[in-house]
């Protein structure tokens, strides 16, 4: 028989979002949540109402006070109610702000539809949390950065195709996790500069209703949005049908996917090192890896990053359905989305930038493991410097080139039967090369062959890192919460 949670256990009774409960921190979560979302609404009307009083509708000095005084006044369990009743979100608001302020009551929403604030809340509360994303982007850079200084000149061996290949600097590595990152906030920063308002557009987005409440004066309906726009000032969208464009939310998650990717390709990366004992994320004193196999050391934080990655890129896909779905100037088949994806897309976000910080700040280097596995590589590695150096003592390089395929062809085959890599060894006994072991030691120096890794380093901290995090001020390190 399943296991079935007792009706009165308030913990189990229903279901709880984890990324709300497990994994964001309650700032995030505080900016979706239902109460924030009513207070940005009534930040909403009682702005629309002074922007009208200043254009000469009728609304009264004690009127605007009363809605000043009660606008954080939010009575939730009363909204719900009347939402039960009315089946209308925005209408149910109205008539609990009613009961609160009666001689008000017919002022809240003046010539508004409900697209003014759902439309107009979600973008202000979405540009607040992009806000915090931005820090949190930065907080991750100067984490990164301290990391790539550190470690500018430490040679270690590079990959591709995973694959040994010609050294790298552990810090030089290090910068490519923070170029994306960096690529990332530009493109949030042009998000947050372009990013527009629905304004004050009316049921269809004609302004009719304005342009009735000021008597035909169509020069005053236009003045009343830019006010309206000054006063928060933020630019509103030139157009619209009743609400705004639904890629805005497509441009959004453009910039959250970016991030997830960033993230997941820096957390793969760990993954990848902590695999070969080089680098490993922090692991706690009392933490445990397995619970069948007590010595392991999972690195179970980047591994979350890449679960919640995956999970803000899989968003992206339907908001361009939402977005390629509404028809003429709007449906309602957008509603239930967005509630789920803009917040949960931000939500995630947080949650991920808050791991890589985390993992950032307390990477472990084991320089003697780098040093371990660029040394079984480096004969490899060094076939044109010994080319060159043979070819200058007399000899005959092509023929030095057939020798060192044949050398470093037998060398693999050693190597794949667990024997050290021979290969030095063989070079020095073939006389062809010129070469006595002390001599090619001599040539095979790590820093030599990292070409200007430490010179990209520096530059890059210098002329992309140190402007971004110039007077930044960090967010407080904040433990991911499990």
């Amino acid at each position: 028989m399943p296991f079935l949670p007792d009706a009165h256990d308030s913990a189990l009774s229903g279901f709880e979002n984890p990324l709300a409960s497990r994994y964001a921190s309650s700032r995030m979560s505080a900016l979706f949540s239902t109460l924030y979302r009513q207070k940005t609404w009534r930040r909403l009307w009682v702005l629309l109402a002074e922007c009208e009083s200043k254009m000469g509708l009728t609304i009264s000095p004690q009127q605007l006070a009363a809605m000043k005084a009660t606008q954080d006044q939010v009575d939730l369990p009363l909204i719900a109610e009347y939402e039960k009743k009315l089946r209308h979100d925005v209408m149910a608001a109205i008539h609990a702000w009613g009961e609160q302020i009666p001689d008000a009551r017919g002022v809240i929403h003046l010539g508004a539809t409900s697209c003014f604030v759902t439309d107009n809340g979600d973008t202000l509360i979405a540009r607040e949390a992009l806000t915090l994303v931005r820090q949190r982007i930065q907080s991750v850079l100067l984490a990164l950065r301290t990391f790539a200084l550190r470690h500018a000149s430490l040679p270690t061996l590079g990959y591709t195709h995973f694959q040994p290949a010609q050294p790298t600097t552990v810090g030089k590595r290090a910068t490519l996790w923070a170029q994306d990152l960096a690529l990332d906030l530009e493109d949030l920063d042009h998000l947050l500069n372009t990013l527009p308002l629905r304004g004050l557009k009316g049921a269809t987005g004609t302004q009719a209703s304005f342009v009735e409440l000021f008597g035909g004066d169509k020069e005053k309906t236009q003045e009343l949005e830019n006010i309206f726009s000054k006063q928060l000032g933020v630019p509103v969208i030139a157009v619209s049908g009743q609400t705004s464009t639904r890629k805005l939310e497509d441009r959004i998650g453009q910039v959250l996917c970016g991030v997830a990717s960033s993230a997941s390709k820096f957390a793969n990366d760990i993954r990848l090192l902590q695999h070969m004992r080089e680098i490993e994320e922090p692991f706690g004193k009392d933490q445990i890896g397995s619970s069948a196999m007590p010595y392991k050391r999972n690195p179970m934080r980047s591994e979350r990053i890449v679960s919640l990655a995956r999970f803000v890129v899989g968003l992206l896909p339907s908001t361009y359905q939402t977005s390629s779905n509404q028809w003429l100037e709007r449906t309602l088949d957008d509603s239930a989305h967005r509630r789920l994806t803009i917040s949960q897309g931000f939500l995630a976000i947080d949650a991920i930038l808050i791991l890589y910080q985390n993992i950032a700040e307390g990477l472990v280097v084991h320089t003697s493991m780098i040093d371990a596995n660029l040394r079984r590589e480096l004969p490899f590695l060094c076939a044109e410097i010994l080319l060159m150096e043979a070819t200058q003592r007399g000899g005959d390089r092509q023929a030095l080139h057939a020798k060192f395929r044949t050398s470093a062809l037998q060398s693999a085959e050693e190597i794949r039967h667990g024997k050290p890599n021979p290969l030095l060894a063989l070079l020095a006994e073939d006389p062809s090369w010129g070469l006595g072991i002390s001599d090619i030691e001599s040539l095979l120096k790590p820093e030599r062959l990292v070409g200007r890794a430490p010179e990209q380093t520096a530059e890059f901290i210098e002329k992309v890192l140190n402007p971004i995090l110039a007077n930044f001020k960090p967010l407080a390190p904040e433990s991911p919460r499990v």
